[in-house]
This record gives structure tokens, sequence and C-alpha cells, in this order.
């Protein structure tokens, strides 16, 4: 199920903004910071050109953030380097979603930004 209007722009308002927030601007072009949203979730992706081809860029996904409906929750995944998702410990459920923002804006084990 997808996230509904007002769910959609809580994670503009909160996700959008934290991905400006941590796109320097003076990199743009070389380091950006954008989310999508899939079904119930928005994933953040850091976004810089290919190594190989600067007209290219490549988009790696860093934090996910999923709503459960049913439990009225939201829980928050960091990838590893295995590319699975798993569920981001000490923090990785919370009822608000600005707190997950947070934990991801704080990084304080490295997963996110490194």
């Amino acid at each position: 199920m997808a996230l509904t209007d007002i769910e959609l722009q809580r994670v503009k308002k909160r996700v959008g903004g934290l991905c400006s927030e941590k796109t320097p601007a003076h990199l743009k072009g070389q380091l950006r910071f954008e989310y999508e949203i899939e079904k119930q979730s928005a994933i953040i992706y850091e976004v810089r050109p290919a190594w190989n081809d600067p007209s290219k860029f490549t988009r790696m996904p860093l934090a996910k953030l999923t709503y459960v409906k049913t439990e009225n929750i939201w829980k928050l995944y960091w990838k590893r380097a295995n590319d699975k998702w798993v569920l981001y410990e000490p923090k990785g459920i919370a009822k608000d979603l600005n707190e997950l923002v947070k934990e991801i804006d704080k990084d304080s084990h490295g997963c996110f930004f490194g």
C-alpha cells in the first residue's frame, strides 16, 4: 500500500529537508543526496558522477524508511555491504518519522554517511 498524501508531505518535509541539508551547495554537481518513494518506503540515495564516465551518475542507496500502517510506526534500515537492508540499531523503530530522520543525520555508527 502506498503512502497517503499527508504522509508524503511529511516525508517531503523531513526526508527531503535532510537531503537538502546534507548536500553541500558548492559540490552539488559532484555529490548530492536525493530520496525516492517506493510504495510505503522512502529511500535516500547518495548521487555522484560515475568514476569511469563523469557524464553519468551513480545512485547508492544508504537509508530506507518504511511506514508500517497496521502498527502506525516507521522503521529505519541501512544497507550492508552484502546489499541487504538491515534494521538500524540502536533505534530502528519509532512512531514519529522525525526521530528516525534525526538518527540518520546523527549517524552515530557511520552506517549512512560513513
